[in-house]
Formats: C-alpha cells, structure tokens, sequence
C-alpha cells in the first residue's frame, strides 16, 4: 500500500531520493556512507528520549537492557518527517520513501501525512510513501534491493513498483531470547513468560502478510532455535539460494556468526549482511534475538 499512486506507465527515471526509517536496522555506517536520509523513530529510557540510529551506540543500548531497563518507543511525528524530507524537495529532487510496517507502528501514517502537506507546497514534484510491511533488515533488505534498483538507472515508478510486487517475499524468522519482553509488549502472558524462561523455551516468530508478527513454534534452548530459524529459511525458498541474506540480532555477533555459517553451509549464500537491532526493535525483543531474513516467493 503506497498513499500516492504509482502512475503505470515508466518514464525516464529523473533524480529521486530513496528514504528510510531507523527500524531497517542497516548497518549505520554502511548508511551514512552513502547518505540515505534516515527518517528515525524514538525510544525512551527512563527520563531521556534517544533517536533511534542516531543516539546511542548498540553497547549502550543493550548494557541498559541487561541492567533492567525498559524502553518505551514511539513513531515520528510528521514534523519530524517533514524536517528531513523538505531539504530533499528544496533541491528539486523527488522521493520514494519506504516505511517500517503498518502492523506494528503508526510511523506509516505519519509518513503519508507529512507527505501530504509537503505535496501541497511543492505540487511539482513527487513524494510516494510505501508501506513495507516489513520490519528490521527485512526492511533492510527492501531498502537494499530498491537502491540496487536506483543504481540501475530505473525510475522512482519502477522502483515503487517492484517494491510493492515484492515486499510480500521478504520472510523474517526471528527467534527470541528473553521471554520477559514479549510479555511486557503483550504478546505472552505473565505466567508463559515465566514458565517458558525456566525451561529455556525460544518462540520463533515470523511477520505475517499484515505485516504483524506472530509467534509460530517454540524451541526448548538456543542452539535449537538458532538452527531452526536456519532451516525455516531454507524451506521458504524451497532449495533456492538467495542473493542476500540478513541476519540482525541483538548484541550477540557469536551467535549470529554461527548462523551465518549455517547460511553459508546450508544455503550457499555467501553475500551476508548482519547487524545489531536498532534501540525501537531490540527494545521490544531484548537482548539475545536473532533471525534470518531473506527473499522467497512469499512468506
């Protein structure tokens, strides 16, 4: 879903920026370097309020989840979008910006409403706002793919394009560390996280075609559930080997270099991304997560 039509037919690609929320989880450094405008949501710790991928490094962020504390997020405000796509606008530039999944955050909506009131000031150009349905480097891995497209010489329509015929391929398989998250955000009760957390249980969630996650099976310890998420993948793509695979996780580049070889064993793939959850995301699933995030014919 965009909240400006993608006009059918192709024309020349003009000059366009491709812009992003901080939940894509890429890399900040990989970012920067090749200065994408990152729209960011927020995460609140205690009194103080942080950007994600802009204020804290990830050992900060995580050194404060493993001393107990808990984070609060929220989307942008238009305001706070328009302030970062107005320069692009200023410069006669065009732009395509893709959004963290409406199933998990109103960032979508802010984004088209900033959008809107910019299209009024600037009736020239174009703004088209998409909504992923995808969350951390399954984002990512969108963004990717659609400045891949850009360095091709294809248009914002045809970028949009793809984008909308593909984001439903992304799969997520994310497996979670600590239970005690997952029930503060709602998604387990009280007592599950509890009982799970004795006996080393590992949900392993996926984003459903909503853009939702859903918890789909559970794995007694982590090894297990770090194969399993492997695995899971491997049967999405039904034996074909991606060009891109993913891997956030939650300050724990151990274990996600073993998944990685696991990936690369099992799948073939050797173009591996990997990062740490940024603070929105791994506030919400805490330390310790990993998943594996690639393309398929659908979720």
């Amino acid at each position: 879903m965009s909240c400006q039509s993608i006009p059918k037919e192709q024309p020349v690609a003009g000059e366009y920026v491709i812009t992003i929320n901080s939940t894509c989880d890429l890399p900040k450094d990989w970012v920067w370097e090749r200065k994408i405008p990152v729209v960011p949501l927020n995460c609140t710790i205690g009194d103080k309020t942080y950007r994600d991928m802009y204020d804290l490094s990830a050992d900060e962020f995580y050194g404060m989840l493993r001393a107990g504390a808990m984070t609060v997020t929220s989307q942008p405000s238009p305001q706070d979008a328009m302030d970062i796509l107005e320069p692009i606008l200023k410069e006669g530039k065009d732009i395509l910006h893709l959004a963290f999944s409406s199933g998990l955050s109103g960032t979508y909506n802010s984004m088209c409403i900033a959008a809107e009131e910019l299209q009024e000031k600037y009736p020239e150009r174009k703004i088209v706002v998409i909504d992923t349905l995808c969350a951390s480097m399954g984002e990512g891995l969108i963004d990717y793919k659609a400045l891949e497209l850009q360095k091709e010489g294809k248009s914002l329509e045809e970028v949009a394009q793809w984008v909308e015929e593909n984001k439903l391929k992304v799969c997520h398989f994310f497996m979670v560390d600590d239970l005690n998250h997952l029930q503060k955000g709602g998604r387990i009760s009280k007592t599950a996280a509890v009982l799970g957390t004795m006996v080393q249980i590992k949900p392993i969630i996926y984003l459903d075609n909503e853009g939702k996650l859903q918890i789909i099976r559970k794995e007694r310890g982590r090894k297990k559930g770090m194969n399993k998420i492997v695995d899971m993948a491997i049967e999405a793509t039904e034996g074909k080997t991606p060009d891109m695979v993913m891997i956030p996780h939650g300050n724990c580049p151990e274990d996600a270099a073993y998944v990685a070889e696991l990936v690369k064993k099992k799948m073939g793939v050797t173009n591996i991304m990997m990062n740490n959850l940024g603070t929105v995301i791994g506030g919400h699933t805490g330390a310790g997560m990993i998943a594996v995030v690639c393309m398929a014919e659908h979720r």
